[in-house]
């Protein structure tokens, strides 16, 4: 089973390799700004690549910490990670979870 991390809203689960396929770098750390507090899931260090349908992973280099205004900060172990959404069910949707 892969290692697997949870703040708030984000899973962080551990990836052996990064997909085949265009991802772009993403300019900034952050890695998903809050829609209703404002506050990001920031990177302190390390790469965010986008896939063309919205995936998001992480390259790092070295041990690196996630930190958010609201959370606990957790620090991930080098290499790739894949940023999960939660995700909630409403009658008639599922949606994505807003932090």
């Amino acid at each position: 089973m892969p290692v697997q991390y949870r703040q708030g809203d984000l899973l962080f689960v551990q990836m052996e390799t990064l997909p085949e396929g265009d991802l772009v770098k993403r300019p900034s750390l952050v890695i998903v700004a809050g829609e209703a507090t404002g506050h990001a899931h920031r990177l302190t260090a390390g790469t965010i690549l986008e896939a063309p349908d919205g995936a998001l992973y992480l390259e790092l280099a070295e041990p690196t910490r996630v930190v958010h205004e609201e959370h606990d900060a957790l620090t991930l172990d080098p290499g790739w990670w894949l940023v999960v959404r939660q995700r909630e069910y409403t009658p008639g949707a599922v949606r994505t979870i807003r932090d």
